[in-house]
């Protein structure tokens, strides 16, 4: 066993784990944060994307001890108190998700997007949800839903 200490969503934490542990493992499994998804298990399809140091990672192949010293931020950590983010709000307005199950991977990989280009194309929005798939349905309204929260983040900056 290995102890690993990381700051998940604002907190400090410390858990035993074994060394061959995913992070994604980690966050659901040990955490309980089971927003984070895993659906193909091998990085492909993205729903397990979480932030470390404000980079998008997928976590299901994403040593856990990678984390050891860094700030993880999961899909729960969007979330104050009960009001979602502005992200989070935009995919409900545009109705950008079907079954949901890929939704949280998006989410986080627009805040990477975002945070990295606060005013995106569309172009640039495809390219930096590329690595998320979706199964249900098409992207337009994913890539509305990024678009509007670009928006509204912009409109909350200016007032």
């Amino acid at each position: 066993m290995h102890t690993l200490m990381m700051n998940v969503n604002g907190s400090d934490v410390h858990v035993e784990i074994y060394p061959d542990e995913t992070l994604a493992e980690v966050l659901r499994d040990r955490l309980g944060l089971i927003g984070t998804k895993v659906a193909c298990g091998e990085g492909e399809c993205g729903a397990c994307t979480v932030l470390i140091d404000g980079v998008a990672v997928t976590s299901c192949i994403t040593p856990a001890m990678k984390a050891h010293g860094r700030r993880v931020v999961t899909i729960e950590g969007l979330t104050e108190d009960t009001e979602l983010h502005v992200i989070q709000q935009a995919f409900v307005d545009a109705t950008a998700s079907q079954c949901g199950y890929c939704t949280p991977g998006f989410i986080m990989a627009t805040k990477a997007l975002l945070d990295a280009n606060p005013n995106p194309t569309r172009d640039e929005i495809m390219h930096g949800i590329s690595g998320n798939l979706c199964r249900c349905t098409g992207y337009y309204q994913i890539v509305d839903a990024v678009a509007l929260a670009a928006k509204r983040l912009a409109e909350e900056e200016r007032s």
